[in-house]
């Protein structure tokens, strides 16, 4: 298990070690999170690296990742524990079978730990001392908000209460991690609990940069055309934004097609695999797309 990095430039080279590469202001939030042992919320658009960071954070640092995949409905069973009823029901029916147990026993054995079902927010605060799992949080928009009001307890004192068995508290806080896309906003008291950071889209040398990365086998005339389209889609009034994700998709794509270079009916029969909405594809699919590739040839060109 690695040690948490003592300074902002050792926490850009532990993102590195995992081919993450992160803008400065990002490392430093990283850092201060690392160091304060506060939980880091992290919000922009879908595919600009956000969840990465807590993978890379887990592999590079060597601790478990859980995982907490948020969603409309997200209640306690699924987030932090519940009870195995069938095992308890089984219980309940052999005391009864049996004889002989005094009611109160009963209830205190069928709510002991061997019941328990550990969800990722109850199993992350069970982490050993020294080896604290990272939590990650993912898409904590997609869920309602009383969720969000239950988690104030777990980002404030970093303990849950089972009514039946008392409170767990964490022997040491894990490394938290929250994710937002934006499609609602988080409340104030959840973020007072965080430092925040907005992960914007990469420019055109960070994300030259993580395509040589994370798609090393990329010719490097491709990998230009590629940066230098894809910027200029940023620009247009889409209705989605390729992120990085698809960035790397793309180029992936184009690849598995042995091709060295972009020509237009390569762009035209590949856009599905960059843009994830059909009235953007036809927006660009054509003479746009065309326009487009003019000005990549010609940047490119002028060096």
């Amino acid at each position: 298990m690695a040690a948490i990095p003592n300074s902002v430039d050792a926490t850009e080279t532990l993102l590195a070690q995992a081919d993450y590469v992160a803008e400065r202001s990002l490392a430093t939030s990283v850092y201060l999170s690392l160091k304060l042992g506060r939980p880091l919320f992290l919000e922009g658009e879908a595919g600009v690296g956000k969840t990465e960071i807590a993978k890379v954070l887990s592999e590079t640092l060597g601790r478990k990742l859980v995982r907490l995949q948020c969603y409309e409905g997200l209640d306690i069973a699924s987030a932090v524990y519940e009870w195995n009823y069938s095992r308890q029901m089984i219980e309940i029916r052999l005391a009864e079978t049996e004889g002989g147990k005094d009611r109160d026993d009963l209830a205190k054995d069928i709510f002991s730990e061997r019941f328990l079902i550990r969800r990722p927010l109850l199993q992350a605060l069970e982490g050993n001392a020294g080896a604290a799992p990272v939590l990650l949080i993912d898409e904590l928009d997609r869920t309602d908000e009383p969720f969000e009001a239950y988690l104030l307890e777990v980002l404030s004192d970093f303990q849950i209460t089972i009514p039946e068995m008392g409170t767990v508290k964490a022997k040491e806080p894990p490394i938290v991690i929250i994710t937002s896309n934006r499609t609602r906003e988080i409340h104030d008291a959840i973020k007072r609990r965080c430092f925040y950071h907005w992960v914007d889209y990469p420019d055109a040398k960070r994300e030259a940069e993580i395509l040589k990365r994370k798609v090393p086998g990329a010719a490097e005339r491709l990998s230009a055309e590629v940066v230098s389209f894809v910027q200029r889609l940023r620009k247009m009034e889409l209705f989605k934004l390729p992120g990085v994700a698809e960035t790397l998709d793309w180029t992936k794509a184009l690849m598995a097609l042995d091709k060295m270079s972009l020509d237009p009916q390569t762009v035209n029969d590949t856009l599905g695999t960059l843009l994830k909405y059909q009235d953007d594809i036809s927006r660009i699919k054509g003479s746009e797309a065309e326009r487009l590739l003019t000005e990549v040839k010609a940047e490119i060109a002028a060096g």
